[in-house]
C-alpha cells in the first residue's frame, strides 16, 4: 500500500462571490459564508484544497492568498471560508470588516490531493491556520476509524468541535499567537503521543518551520512511512502572505 494520495485537476475558474453571512466562530476564527451562482460547479474533493483570493489592497494588481474551502453546498451555491486572524494582513482585513453584499474574487482550486481511505487511523497535526483542513477532514471521516487530533491555539476558548461519524481523540495545546512559529509545543505533545494499532496517516500543517520540525519527529524518530505522511508550511514566519507547501 505505497501509492495513497491520487492527485486530480479541475478546470480553472475565477469567480465573485457575495457575502451572504459572517460569525466570529471563535476570537481568532472568523468563518465567512459566501454564495454565487458560479457555484454550480465548485469542484474541491481533498480537505486540504485551496482557492486563491483576490484581495484589492490599492496596488497595481491584487494581492493574492491561499485559504482552503471549509466547505461547500453545490445546490445551495454556497461556500464557507475560515480566517485564522493570527497575523496582520490582506485576508485577514478583508475578513474582519466584511459584511453581507460585499464582493470577494477567488479562483481555484487548481487541484485536489485524495488521500485513499485504506487506513485504521488519522493524525491531524496543526495551528490556528490549520483547523480548516483539519475541521473538515475530520468531518468526512466515515465510522470505523479514529481521528486524532493535535491542535495549537491561544487558549481554550479557540478550541472548537467536529461532528463526525469517526472516533475522535482530541487534544488541544494552548501558546500565545506570538508563539506560533516555535516548534517544540507541538514537538513535545507529539513525542508524548501513544499512536494506535493498524496503519495511520499523519498530516502536518502549520509555520513552515514548525511542520518541517514535527515531519522530521515522524519520519526520523518513529520511522512512519514517508508515503504515508503529508507535510505543509502553511505560512512562513517574517514573509507575509509565503509559504511552503513542499517543505524544500
Amino acid at each position: 500500500m505505497e501509492s495513497v494520495i491520487t492527485r486530480h485537476k479541475h478546470e480553472l475558474k475565477r469567480r465573485t462571490l457575495t457575502v451572504r453571512e459572517t460569525e466570529r466562530l471563535t476570537p481568532n476564527m472568523i468563518r465567512i459564508t459566501l454564495e454565487d451562482e458560479s457555484l454550480a460547479d465548485f469542484a474541491s474533493l481533498g480537505a486540504d484544497d485551496h482557492i486563491k483570493l483576490f484581495l484589492d489592497t490599492g496596488a497595481e494588481a491584487p494581492v493574492a492568498r491561499e485559504y482552503t474551502p471549509r466547505a461547500f453546498d453545490l445546490e445551495a451555491r454556497t461556500l464557507v471560508l475560515d480566517f485564522a486572524i493570527h497575523q496582520a494582513g490582506p485576508a485577514t482585513a478583508w475578513a474582519e470588516t466584511a459584511a453581507p453584499g460585499d464582493t470577494l474574487n477567488i479562483g481555484g482550486p487548481r487541484g485536489s490531493a485524495v488521500i485513499a481511505p485504506v487506513f485504521d487511523w488519522y493524525l491531524l497535526i496543526g495551528d490556528e491556520t490549520a483547523l480548516p483542513a483539519i475541521g473538515r477532514r475530520i468531518e468526512e471521516l466515515p465510522e470505523g476509524v479514529t481521528a486524532i487530533t493535535l491542535a495549537a491555539v491561544p487558549g481554550p476558548e479557540d478550541e472548537q468541535r467536529f461532528d463526525s461519524a469517526a472516533t475522535q481523540k482530541t487534544h488541544w495545546l494552548h501558546r500565545p499567537v506570538s508563539q506560533a512559529h516555535e516548534a517544540e509545543t507541538l514537538l513535545e505533545a507529539a513525542r508524548a503521543l501513544t499512536l494506535p494499532e493498524g496503519n495511520g496517516f499523519v498530516w502536518i500543517a502549520a509555520e513552515a518551520q514548525v511542520a518541517r520540525a514535527l515531519k522530521l519527529h515522524f519520519l526520523n524518530d518513529r520511522g512512519h512511512p514517508a508515503h504515508w505522511l503529508k507535510a505543509a508550511g502553511y505560512w512562513v514566519k517574517g514573509d507575509a502572505g509565503s509559504s511552503d507547501k513542499a517543505l524544500d
